[in-house]
């Protein structure tokens, strides 16, 4: 038995493909949680109708009902605090979680290799997850980021241990001693679309993320008054070439804003320019951050 997790909170004001991020990982799970977090724009409903829409086979979505420690709001923390809430909503009996956050989603294409290296290593104690590929996309579905800024890898699927907890803001995880779990690359991606979607929309996304990192007196400093958010401030972007996940291509299909960019144009300063050039003839992303320890058999 595995198992996926997730949280949510007002995703419909901002336009999070939440529906797509659950959808996405069904096919490989036994179980899906959602911590709901208290929202004002039908959030939870939406939530709930989604079980409606469920093709033959796939689990009923299970809602745990949140209210967010606002004393946990500065750094991100809070994401962490209601993963952790959602994560040990889900069945004990369940070996491996499948973590999605509310815009980010699986390809269709990797579900084999994923269920394979899950049942490669179910009985292999010593690897407590698996790596996973990423690919932001920005502005449009045409493109995406391949800077430095991005990061390349993170972890998605977990060993279910009680130890195992979610890490600062939410972006990966660790054992609750703050200690490096051991984990697999495989061959899969995660699709992150949090910077695709209506300017409108964006800014809205912005205005809640912030709250979630910032003091009030802070937010006060950052452009968050406009009423669409600015594209354009983007270092480096190049063409996307491959398809998308099935779960997202009404989205796709419904694009109802433009985003023009000429990718050939770079915005670097020196020292970033000779990093990125060093990472694209050489692959090696000089100080890269990794919050994981790769298993050696």
């Amino acid at each position: 038995m595995n198992a996926g997790f997730t949280i949510a909170r007002n995703v419909i004001k901002a336009d999070y493909p939440i529906k797509e991020a659950i959808f996405s990982v069904m096919p490989l799970v036994d179980e899906f949680v959602v911590a709901v977090g208290h929202s004002d724009d039908g959030t939870r409903d939406y939530i709930e109708s989604l079980n409606s829409q469920l093709q033959p086979g796939w689990p009923t979505i299970k809602i745990i009902d949140t209210v967010w420690d606002d004393n946990l709001r500065e750094g991100g923390k809070v994401l962490a605090d209601e993963t952790n809430k959602a994560k040990a909503a889900v069945s004990p009996q369940a070996t491996w979680l499948i973590y999605i956050q509310a815009d980010e989603c699986l390809h269709q294409a990797d579900y084999t290799s994923i269920k394979d290296a899950m049942e490669k290593y179910k009985n292999v104690s010593s690897v407590e997850g698996f790596l996973f590929n990423y690919l932001h996309f920005y502005g449009s579905y045409d493109f995406v980021g391949d800077s430095r800024r991005w990061y390349r890898k993170e972890i998605r699927i977990i060993r279910n241990s009680p130890g195992i907890k979610s890490w600062k803001d939410a972006q990966g995880f660790r054992w609750e001693n703050q200690s490096k779990l051991q984990v697999v690359p495989i061959d899969a991606t995660v699709f992150h679309y949090g910077w695709v979607k209506h300017p409108k929309f964006q800014q809205q996304k912005q205005r809640q993320f912030h709250r979630l990192w910032h003091s009030d007196e802070a937010l006060e400093k950052r452009k968050l008054a406009e009423e669409e958010f600015d594209y354009s401030q983007i270092d480096s972007l190049i063409a996307f070439e491959g398809t998308h996940p099935d779960a997202m291509n009404a989205r796709v299909n419904s694009v109802n804003w433009s985003f023009k960019v000429d990718p050939t144009l770079k915005k670097f300063g020196v020292k970033a320019a000779v990093l990125y050039w060093i990472e694209k003839k050489f692959g090696w992303r000089i100080g890269e951050y990794k919050n994981y320890k790769l298993f050696k058999a």
